[in-house]
């Protein structure tokens, strides 16, 4: 009975073994799909809204290289990157949401849609444009500068690019 148990143990380690080294090369621990990609490279996303916010299209471009470079392996280029990420921001609207009695804002809302462009060159099937965009809501009291628009960029930029990351490189 006790060699029986042994070589269950054996056997179920072994299988344990195999499924874990078939797994790790399909899969990463991001989430995102094997990709034979070393390189990538954002371009800045030039912001072509009707209204016009300072500093966001910097800010956002910053955003998505940095969340690439903390969740993949790739290396960040200039130029000739096997992943190139463009696009534009072709929206920045602040509209009221909800009205008091009086007819005035009780809450705002902040909208941002940015088109982007991807390009795997490794993979050209992986190819895609289209639209990513998100919201922040506030007081409609309040004006989106200082803390409130940073609070809305942060989450809106967090949102739009992981999505972005999500449809390029999460492959599940």
């Amino acid at each position: 009975m006790a060699i029986i148990m042994r070589h269950l143990k054996f056997i179920f380690a072994f299988t344990v073994l195999l499924i874990f080294t078939g797994c790790s090369i399909s899969y990463n621990f991001t989430g995102s799909g094997k990709i034979d990609a070393k390189t990538f490279q954002v371009n800045f996303f030039q912001n072509k809204a009707d209204v016009i916010e300072p500093g966001i299209d910097r800010q956002f471009t910053r955003r998505l290289q940095d969340l690439i470079q903390n969740q993949t392996n790739l290396s960040i280029t200039n130029s000739n990157g096997d992943l190139v990420y463009e696009g534009e921001i072709t929206q920045y609207r602040i509209s009221p949401m909800t009205a008091t009695a009086d007819q005035k804002a009780a809450q705002n809302r902040l909208s941002i849609t940015v088109n982007v462009r991807f390009t795997n060159k490794k993979k050209e099937d992986d190819d895609f444009e289209k639209p990513f965009s998100f919201y922040y809501d506030f007081s409609g009291t309040a004006l989106p500068q200082g803390a409130i628009l940073n609070t809305a960029l942060e989450d809106i930029f967090e949102r739009i690019t992981q999505d972005i990351f999500n449809e390029s490189l999460a492959k599940w």
